[in-house]
């Protein structure tokens, strides 16, 4: 039976000694890259057991090429979209046999470039964007620029819920129908009657969940043969204060507008907290319906009618192929499909006249 060693930290050749076995055989049984029986790979794992021997990452590293680790960069921790994908990217690490990194860069655009140098740095298996990101051709040429530095080394950029960034970048590509999506959820409310429907949330156009969705928006109104007036679009952020703030906005300038489209299901948390404070019912005098399907969207007042998005399916599916995309190398692109969900917070707006 090993004993644990006394006045300091085990070592390898601490390992080796209790196993019986030399140092190499204990790093290629704890690397798991070359065949050792059984019996020597129990005696080596059982002596670590008994040493309370951890392993260092690093050192490992230097021999095997990677930390086992997945690094997955967000805007930010609050936001229920990025934690639900979030959650799906741990999952699949955790299933994996990796550990999860997380990195914020709250919106700014050269703050994660320089999250996955640091990353690539870190020697990250693979580096998770998740979330819609700036689309500017500076932008998107450095990206690319770091997605063949990360190939380089053995890693692997991957776009959670956002475009690719060209044909000859090295990235795995996990995405969903974002513009269609928008489409269908305007195409519903234009087939229930609504002509004047505004759209808070378009303030940035080069944002890759921007354009998206306000392209699906006009889209819909342009099939429809009707324009999009510029007096029912505002800009604003993702979150519920945007909401808010931008339907008194609109409120305020007598638009005629009998529903709204939020950018994501917070602003639309935000739009039902102004309109309710105006004395407005939904969806009896306007209409109400949001982008994400949050859980929070099904618990409103009322419940929200909103686009599903599959979130964990989204950051599974983006380890599951950045990890073996030898195996996976003809489905690196992959695009997941998006549905409206109808709930309470639409109706036609007869209806409202009607009552």
């Amino acid at each position: 039976m090993a004993r644990a060693i006394a006045g300091g930290r085990p070592t390898v050749k601490d390992v080796a000694l209790a196993a019986g076995v030399s140092a190499t055989t204990v790093s290629r049984v704890l690397a798991g890259n070359y065949p050792v029986s059984a019996s020597t790979r129990n005696r080596v794992l059982r002596a670590v057991q008994d040493l309370d021997f951890v392993i260092n990452a690093q050192a490992r590293a230097l021999v095997g090429g990677s930390t086992r680790t997945v690094a997955f960069v967000v805007r930010d921790l609050v936001g229920p979209l990025f934690a639900y994908i979030g959650q799906g990217v741990e999952q699949q690490a955790t299933a994996e046999g990796r550990v999860c990194l997380v990195c914020t860069h709250h919106g700014d655009a050269d703050r994660e470039l320089e999250l996955i140098e640091l990353m690539r740095e870190q020697q990250a298996e693979a580096v998770v964007l998740v979330g819609g990101g700036l689309r500017t051709p500076e932008h998107v040429e450095r990206m690319a620029q770091i997605a063949r530095s990360l190939e380089r080394v053995g890693s692997r950029l991957v776009l959670c819920g956002r475009p690719p960034i060209g044909p000859d970048a090295p990235a795995t590509v996990v995405e969903y129908d974002n513009e269609g999506g928008a489409f269908a959820v305007t195409n519903y409310l234009i087939s229930l009657g609504h002509r004047r429907i505004a759209f808070i949330g378009a303030a940035e156009p080069n944002h890759t969940t921007t354009s998206a969705r306000f392209e699906g928006f006009a889209r819909a109104h342009r099939a429809h043969g009707l324009d999009v007036d510029d007096n029912l679009v505002v800009g604003g952020t993702f979150d519920r204060e945007s909401g808010y703030r931008q339907t008194k906005t609109l409120l305020a300038r007598d638009t005629g507008m009998t529903a709204i489209l939020g950018i994501t299901d917070m602003v639309a948390s935000g739009i039902l907290a102004a309109l309710h404070e105006a004395g407005l019912r939904v969806p009896e005098d306007i209409s109400v319906a949001g982008y994400d399907d949050i859980p929070l969207s099904a618990d409103l007042s009322p419940a929200l009618t909103t686009v599903h998005i599959p979130h964990e399916e989204l950051g599974r599916a983006a380890v599951r192929l950045a990890l073996h995309r030898d195996e996976y190398a003809l489905d690196q692109h992959l695009m997941l499909g998006t549905h409206v969900v109808i709930r309470d917070s639409t109706a036609p707006p007869e209806e409202r006249d009607a009552r």
